[in-house]
């Protein structure tokens, strides 16, 4: 696996109240890029205005990347909702076009894996767009395998790619 040397003026940290705004500009920008808006995408969850709370329950963790102290990325874990007790969902992993290509993705993706783990899942689902390559290049070298078909019930319908990993 490549090492990225991350720059020294970018911190992941969990979420905080005064972090809703970015996030949901961060989720509502970078969805819309990748013309992933309209019913069936997380665009329209309603926890996207509020993701501090949607994220407090035990669990579930979300985090934002800063650099140089500006929101600029996002990313987090919770139960994935209809499926058993044991599988996670890895959610809403976001980022500016000034993160990408700095290895941000790789050290986020190992701290949700991890955390998700200690908080005794057993698997991670995720759900992402055909149009979404790099996200899927990273999430198959961190040995997430395609599936034929969703898992769970996000409400995500209009995602046509998914994959899982045991953890």
């Amino acid at each position: 696996m490549n090492q990225h040397r991350l720059n020294p003026n970018i911190s992941i940290r969990l979420i905080e109240k005064k972090d809703n705004a970015a996030i949901a500009d961060i989720i509502r920008l970078v969805m819309t890029e990748f013309k992933a808006v309209g019913r069936g995408y997380s665009i329209t969850d309603s926890e996207i205005d509020d993701m501090y709370t949607a994220y407090a329950p035990e669990r579930n963790a979300f985090y934002v990347v800063e650099l140089k102290g500006r929101v600029l990325g996002c990313g987090g874990f919770g139960p994935l909702k209809g499926a058993e007790q044991d599988i996670c969902e890895l959610r809403k992993m976001y980022f500016k076009s000034e993160l990408r290509g700095l290895g941000v993705g790789t050290k986020l993706l190992n701290l949700c894996l991890d955390e998700a783990a200690k908080a005794g899942f057993r698997y991670c689902y995720l759900e992402t767009t055909d149009s979404m390559e790099q996200a899927q290049r990273l999430y198959g070298r961190h040995g997430f395998k395609y599936l034929e078909k969703p898992m769970g019930n996000t409400g995500h319908s209009s995602c046509g790619t998914w994959m899982a990993r045991e953890l």
